[in-house]
C-alpha cells in the first residue's frame, strides 16, 4: 500500500470526527482547491515531505490541516487583578477566541506575593496578580474549564500554578482527565534569554519532570511543557538559532525524563513547543516546516520512540514582539498580519497575535480586538486555510527549509559536543551566540542597512500614539488587601502542616513533589509561602 493511500485512509478517519468546513472548497472564481497539491516523484518525496499527518511531518501534523479545524486563536491577555483579566477573557471569548493564554505579573512569575517587599511597584503591571487559589478562582469565574482550553505562561513555580489550575477545575466538578491546556514549564530558555528563573538547574529540573510524571498518570489531556524558542528569538536570535537552541532544550527534557525513569512513548505526545514569527515571510514558513521534520527524525530515529504520536511536533506560534515599533504603532498591524500569515502558512496549532499599541503599553481593548480580527480574517477570507501547505513544492521554500535544518543541526552537534543544553547554558556558549547575532542586528539597523519602517527610514516629523492602557495604581493596593484577607479566612494550621510536609518530602530526591505542592495549594497557601519553602531547600540561582 502506498503512502498516498495511508494518507488518504487517514483522512477519511479524520473527516468522520472532524467534518470538513465546506462540502466544496473553492476560489472567488469557483475553481476547486484540493485538499493537497504534490508532486510524488519529486527527489526522495515521501522522505523529505511525505503526506500531511504522517512522518516526517514537514507538511503538517494533520491530515487534513485547517480544512476541518482552524487553529486555535489563542489571544494572551493578563493585567492588574484576577477580575480585570477575567472580564478581558470573557471579552475576548465572546468575540470568536477559542482558547485562553494567561499572561502572569512579574511577582507571581518569580513566586513573590504581591504584599512582598520584593513585588513593589510591579503587582499587575505585566501580567495578572495571583498569589493563591483565591485569585485563580476569580480568574476563571463562569470560564467552564472542561470546554476551554487554557495556556499559561509561567516557568519557575509553574507546578504552583498547575496546582490552582487543577484546583478550580475540582472546585467545577471538571475531573482532572478533562482539563486541557498548556504550562511553558521551560527552565531552560529562562537561563538562556528572559531570566524569570528562581531555583538551580537540578531542581528546576527534578519539578519539570515531577510535572510530567503527575500529569501522565492524572491529568493526560494537558500538554506538561510549551518548549519555547519564542523568548530565544526575542533575545536577539536567528531563526535557525531558534529552532536550534530550542529543540536542544527539548533533548534536555526528555533525557531528564528517560533518566527520571518514565517511558518516552508516556510523556512525549504532551511535549508541545512555541516559536516566534518575525518578518522575513518565507524563512518562517521553512523554520517551522523544517522544525517539524528535525524534531521527528530525533524523536524516532534518536531516542527510538514507538508512538507516532511521539514524532510530532505540536506548536504554538506568538507573532514577533520585538519587531512591534512605538513609532507609527498602526504599522504593526501590518507586520503582525505577515508574521500570522507564515505561522498559518507553516502549519501552527494556535496562534496568538500581538496587539499594535505593545511597545508602548498592554494592549487596549481596541487594538486586543483587531489583533483577533487580523486571524480570524485570514481564517475565514483569504483562502490560505482551505488546501494544504500550499507552498510545498516551490524552489525557493523546500530548498530554505533543506538549507535551515542542515544549520540547525551544525548547531545541535555543538551543543551536543559541549554536553548537552544544560552543560551548553552553565558556559555560557548559547548565550554568546544570542548576544552576537543581537549586536550585529542592531549595527545593520543604526546603518539603515536593515531598514524598519518608521523607524529608521520613513519616519515623521510629530508621532500620534493611540489611547494606551493604564493600570490603575489602586490595583497594587487592592491585591496587597486580597492576600491580607485570605491568610485571614484560611485554616492557619493547615496551611502550616502542608508547607512542612512539602519541606520534608522536598529533602527527598525520589519523592514526587506535585501532590505536595496541591494540597499547600488547597488550603490557601500563597505563591509566595510555597516557593519560599522550596527556596529553603534548594536554594536561589543567581546567574551565570
Amino acid at each position: 500500500m502506498t503512502e498516498r493511500n495511508n494518507w488518504e485512509q487517514s483522512v477519511e478517519k479524520t473527516i468522520k470526527r472532524f467534518p470538513e468546513r465546506k462540502e466544496t472548497f473553492t476560489t472567488s472564481s469557483n475553481i476547486k482547491v484540493d485538499k493537497l497539491y504534490a508532486n510524488e516523484n519529486t527527489d526522495k518525496y515521501e522522505e523529505k515531505l511525505g503526506y500531511p499527518g504522517s512522518y516526517p511531518y514537514t507538511r503538517g501534523i494533520q491530515p487534513t490541516m485547517y480544512r476541518s479545524r482552524f487553529w486555535t486563536m489563542r489571544q494572551y491577555a493578563g493585567f492588574g487583578s484576577a477580575l480585570e483579566t477575567n472580564k478581558r477573557f470573557r471579552y475576548l471569548l465572546e468575540q470568536g477566541q477559542t482558547g485562553l493564554s494567561v499572561a502572569f505579573d512579574l511577582p507571581t512569575q518569580i513566586g513573590y506575593d504581591s504584599d512582598d517587599a520584593m513585588a513593589e511597584g510591579e503587582v499587575g503591571k505585566v501580567g495578572v496578580a495571583i498569589d493563591t487559589l483565591h485569585d485563580m478562582e476569580q480568574l476563571l469565574d463562569q470560564i467552564p474549564l472542561d470546554k476551554v482550553s487554557t495556556s499559561m505562561t509561567i516557568n519557575a513555580p509553574a507546578s504552583v500554578l498547575l496546582c490552582m489550575y487543577i484546583a478550580v477545575g475540582e472546585k467545577q466538578g471538571v475531573s482532572l482527565d478533562k482539563l486541557t491546556g498548556t504550562i511553558q514549564n521551560d527552565i531552560l530558555k529562562e537561563y538562556i534569554a528572559r531570566g524569570t528563573y528562581i531555583f538551580p538547574p537540578k531542581p528546576s529540573m527534578r519539578l519539570i519532570t515531577n510535572i510530567f510524571e503527575f500529569c501522565q498518570l492524572h491529568v493526560p489531556k494537558f500538554n506538561t511543557i510549551s518548549i519555547s524558542g519564542y523568548h530565544i528569538r526575542e533575545a536577539g536570535s536567528t531563526a535557525v538559532q531558534e529552532v536550534a537552541f530550542t529543540i536542544a532544550n527539548g533533548m534536555a527534557y526528555v533525557d531528564a525524563a528517560l533518566k527520571a525513569g518514565l517511558d518516552i512513548d508516556a510523556f512525549a505526545p504532551r511535549l508541545a513547543f512555541f516559536f516566534n514569527a518575525h518578518n522575513h515571510f518565507f524563512e518562517e514558513v521553512a523554520k517551522f516546516r523544517a522544525a517539524r521534520r528535525i524534531w521527528a527524525k530525533i524523536m524516532k530515529e534518536h531516542y527510538k520512540a514507538k508512538d507516532a504520536k511521539s514524532w510530532k511536533m505540536r506548536f504554538h506560534t506568538q507573532t514577533g514582539g520585538s519587531t512591534l515599533t512605538a513609532q507609527q504603532p498602526d504599522n504593526n498591524i501590518v507586520r503582525v498580519t505577515l508574521q500570522a500569515l507564515a505561522a498559518v502558512m507553516g502549519g501552527t496549532q494556535s496562534l496568538h497575535t500581538n496587539s499594535r499599541d505593545e511597545a508602548l503599553s498592554l494592549p487596549t481593548e481596541d487594538s486586543a480586538r483587531i489583533a483577533l480580527r487580523t486571524q480570524q480574517i485570514i481564517a475565514h477570507e483569504s483562502g490560505v486555510a482551505d488546501t494544504i501547505d500550499p507552498f510545498a513544492g516551490s524552489f525557493y521554500v523546500e530548498e530554505l527549509t533543506d538549507k535551515i535544518e542542515d544549520e540547525v543541526y551544525k548547531y545541535i552537534d555543538r551543543v551536543n559536543e559541549l554536553g548537552g543544553a544544560v552543560k551548553a547554558i552553565e558556559e555560557g556558549f548559547m548565550q554568546r551566540e544570542i548576544q552576537h547575532n543581537a549586536y550585529e542586528t542592531q549595527k545593520r539597523i543604526e546603518k539603515e542597512d536593515e531598514i524598519i519602517v518608521g523607524l529608521n527610514k520613513f519616519k515623521l516629523d510629530e508621532e500620534v500614539n493611540p489611547d494606551l492602557l493604564k493600570v490603575d495604581e489602586a490595583l497594587e493596593q487592592a491585591q496587597k488587601k486580597s492576600v491580607k484577607m485570605t491568610r485571614e479566612n484560611r485554616n492557619q494550621e493547615k496551611v502550616n502542616m502542608a508547607l512542612i510536609n512539602l519541606k520534608k518530602q522536598a529533602k527527598k530526591e525520589d519523592v514526587n513533589l506535585i501532590p505536595y505542592i496541591l494540597d499547600a495549594v488547597k488550603q490557601y497557601a500563597t505563591i509566595g509561602e510555597i516557593c519560599n519553602v522550596l527556596r529553603d531547600e534548594f536554594g536561589e540561582f543567581t546567574g551565570i
